[in-house]
């Protein structure tokens, strides 16, 4: 017989419905009774991961937010034990890029035990301030500048009580600060570039809650990462990276006629795209960065690479079959040219 492992965040579910649940699902499907580990604030999935391995378990569930999902993901890569999701956070954002159940609790059981693996890329990025070094990774997208500054502006209370929304009073306090990044890049080992900007975003995935498609095309499984650059010149500027990511890609380039429509695909001063399998960033002054929504501390320097396939996530059978999953197929040209690597413009 099977047997499953779930990691549960104890502050995210109701562990009396979700061990409820997890006993029928059990009966449906005549898997063992599940490995139950908890997280704790020291321990945030790390140990209970391991511990889960060394049971030699079928799949290890998921259950809490972006955090939980990051760090089981952390301890999965590069093994055969796949990860299977039950949302339970505030953004849930791989979950929402997979299009897997968010709200469906016996829906998500039953992909876990019943469902197919797919192979996913992880993103890898190596974080560096003085002497320090620590490699850790992400499955959406890591960020530094206004991205980074939200996060740490954000009540963790209000959050608790209006989920996302408690973004949006983050950001207006983080907008008033001046402060730019200042720092050099260099891309799969190409020439080092400066540049000054307010946001660098670098995504496995595309898609954010209410409908936010920000890397429109980025996949989950394409084996690059897609980075963007946001670096507004006033009201004009932000305006224009709200028509561009709301209005273009959140709504016209979602069909084909809409992409013929806008010339979808055209640059924005203001918000510049980049795509490849590696990043190094040196910063001007150490500066926060982000990994899937939680902080990392401040960091002077980090190299960002994808680990192609390097992650087993268990999916409904029909989702599978799907080549990539993203908005716009990779091959598809795009307002005219085929999706590539491409160069900011001089600051």
């Amino acid at each position: 017989m099977s047997r499953a492992a779930i990691v549960v965040n104890p502050v995210k579910t109701d562990a009396a419905a979700l061990r409820d649940a997890l006993e029928e699902a059990e009966r449906r499907h005549g898997w063992e009774d599940t490995l139950w580990l908890e997280t704790t604030e020291d321990d945030p999935g790390t140990g209970q991961t391991r511990e889960a391995l060394e049971q030699g378990v079928d799949v290890i569930i998921a259950a809490g937010g972006d955090g939980t999902v990051r760090t089981v993901a952390e301890e999965l890569r590069a093994t055969d034990t796949p990860l299977a999701l039950l949302p339970a956070g505030t953004g849930n954002l791989l979950a929402r890029n997979l299009d897997l159940t968010l709200d469906d609790v016996e829906h998500a059981l039953d992909t876990a035990f019943d469902g197919d693996d797919r192979p996913i890329d992880v993103g890898v990025a190596e974080l560096r301030e003085g002497e320090r070094t620590e490699q850790r990774v992400f499955l959406v997208m890591a960020g530094l500048g206004i991205d980074a500054q939200m996060i740490a502006a954000t009540d963790d209370d209000l959050k608790a009580k209006a989920g996302w929304l408690a973004y949006a009073k983050a950001i207006g306090a983080v907008l008033r600060d001046k402060n730019e990044l200042r720092l050099r890049y260099q891309l799969d080992g190409g020439r080092a570039q400066s540049m000054h900007a307010h946001t660098v975003l670098v995504g496995n995935c595309g898609s954010l809650p209410a409908n936010i498609l920000l890397l429109p095309e980025a996949a989950v499984d394409d084996g690059v990462l897609d980075i963007v650059v946001l670096r507004p010149e006033g009201f004009v500027g932000w305006l224009r990276i709200l028509v561009k990511v709301f209005w273009e890609n959140g709504v016209l380039r979602r069909t084909s006629a809409g992409r013929r429509l806008t010339g979808a695909g055209r640059e924005v001063r203001a918000m510049n795209y980049l795509k490849g399998r590696e990043l190094v960033v040196t910063l001007h002054r150490p500066e926060d960065v982000e990994l899937d929504g939680d902080l990392f501390g401040r960091v002077s320097a980090l190299r960002i690479r994808v680990d192609p396939g390097a992650l087993r996530v268990r999916v409904s059978a029909n989702r599978v079959n799907l080549t990539h999953f993203h908005p716009v197929s990779l091959s598809e040209e795009v307002g005219g040219r085929t999706p590539g690597s491409r160069t900011p413009p001089p600051p």
